[in-house]
């Protein structure tokens, strides 16, 4: 029997060290090494029966009864972000704060497919049947096709997936299930390595669409080690904060679809709501007339989005002035800044505060014009006229640069009642119904006023 001994495993990233430490060297995170033992797990004495399949050609591969490879949920803004809809066998990741609207979702989800008749199993590890029961009625959820499982031991799951034999599988949540032939608990960095591996082999092997719950961490991240998501199919993040009722769903990783898609939805009383319109939405509550605001477009995946961007400016300070980025990149705000003192708005000894109305984030350089040009007006006390869109990348000597998709955006916003769009001179809108006003650089924007 080989010697058992223990070795310090990191939670977050996998790193395996003899000794235990504060900082791991792996990842860098603190207190994240957790003492295991490097026993075999219970029962694993025999070698497992191999179960090799033969290679055949690609054009022998069934793509299952009638060649449907996708099931359409039927909730909009979902099947978008998946690409049309859930891939048969395929594994989804869905994490997100606690209390966001996670298991309200997927219950929204399962309620669509049981009314098509679909069968589902919902397995819920973190609440009890009744819990779940008292949400579903809340919600308006039913239906004989949707089975419900409290349970946290994955023997008990696979015996319960045998018995039902769902074609779509929510396990709720990855962290609190567990392989009782290991020793670690529930949410440790093996348990949850075991667990993802476990449903990956329902999924594929069964063809059976799965959903994994998970958690994420205060820094934003999935719980658990980063191989979770190399594990996964889709990785999508719902993310939302208790001041907005705006929830947000995006997909990160996608083989099945496009990256970079977001749904938009809105928490009520009787449950989350669509926001197909979700530029009219973010646009709904805007401060007309008033200085240091203005509306760009971003891209969201394949979808143009209207938002807002808002400057405060404040007066002169002899300390040290506040840099304040709430939905955009704080280092991005520093460049343009120093790109805004080479072309004569110096504020570097002002209180900057920067803002993206609606609680999204904008990650693309498109937004760059606009931001120098809610700063500018904010610092002037200037209003931008409401009836102007303003896009386009700023460079570090102030030249634009043209961003992807120019035409879509104008459309949108033409869409939405906007007659005049500043951009930069490489952009061709004909036939978008907007006036443009190009530019080369910045200054040349600024003078503009």
């Amino acid at each position: 029997m080989a010697k058992v001994r223990n070795v310090y495993v990191c939670q977050q990233c996998g790193h395996i060290a003899q000794t235990w430490m504060g900082k791991c060297p792996g990842c860098g995170d603190w207190n994240t090494l957790v003492e295991q033992n490097t026993a075999a797990p219970k029962g694993s004495g025999a070698r497992p029966t191999s179960t090799a399949s033969k290679a055949r050609p690609l054009s022998s591969v069934s793509l299952g009864e009638g060649g449907e490879v996708r099931l359409r949920i039927g909730i909009g803004e979902l099947d978008r972000v998946l690409g049309g809809g859930l891939v048969t066998g395929a594994l989804t990741l869905l994490g997100g704060d606690p209390g966001v609207g996670k298991s309200t979702l997927l219950l929204m989800a399962m309620q669509a497919f049981a009314a098509k008749g679909i069968r589902v199993l919902y397995v819920s590890a973190e609440e009890s049947a009744r819990q779940v029961r008292l949400r579903a009625d809340r919600l308006g959820v039913s239906g004989d096709e949707l089975y419900l499982l409290a349970e946290t031991g994955l023997d008990a799951v696979a015996a319960a997936i045998d018995d039902v034999k769902p074609r779509v599988l929510v396990l709720d949540s990855v962290q609190t299930l567990q392989e009782a032939e290991l020793d670690s608990v529930p949410g440790s960095i093996s348990q949850v390595r075991q667990v993802a591996a476990r449903a990956m082999q329902i999924a594929k092997g069964k063809d059976i669409s799965t959903f994994l719950v998970g958690h994420v961490t205060k820094e934003g991240n999935l719980a658990g080690p980063r191989a979770l998501e190399h594990m996964v199919d889709t990785v999508l993040y719902f993310e939302g904060d208790g001041s907005n009722a705006l929830r947000i769903l995006r997909a990160t990783k996608n083989r099945f679809g496009s990256t970079g898609e977001i749904g938009m939805f809105e928490m009520r009383e009787e449950g989350l709501a669509e926001v197909p319109d979700a530029s009219a939405r973010l646009l709904k509550e805007r401060a007309r007339g008033a200085a240091g605001t203005v509306v760009t477009c971003t891209l969201e995946g394949t979808r143009p989005l209207l938002v807002e961007v808002q400057a405060l400016v404040g007066r002169p300070t002899q300390g040290n002035p506040a840099r304040t980025a709430v939905g955009v990149d704080r280092g991005r705000l520093a460049m343009l800044l120093a790109v805004l003192g080479k072309a004569g708005l110096d504020l570097s000894d002002r209180d900057v505060f920067v803002s993206v109305a609606g609680g999204v984030r904008v990650q693309e350089p498109a937004a760059d014009l606009a931001i120098a040009v809610a700063l500018h007006s904010s610092a002037l006390d200037r209003p931008v006229e409401p009836d102007l869109l303003v896009f386009g990348e700023v460079g570090l000597v102030g030249e634009l640069r043209g961003v992807s998709s120019p035409l879509l955006r104008l459309r949108e916003a033409a869409r939405h009642g906007f007659r005049r769009a500043r951009v930069p001179m490489s952009v061709d809108g004909e036939g978008c119904g907007l006036t443009l006003v190009s530019a080369r650089t910045l200054s040349e924007v600024l003078m503009g006023g």
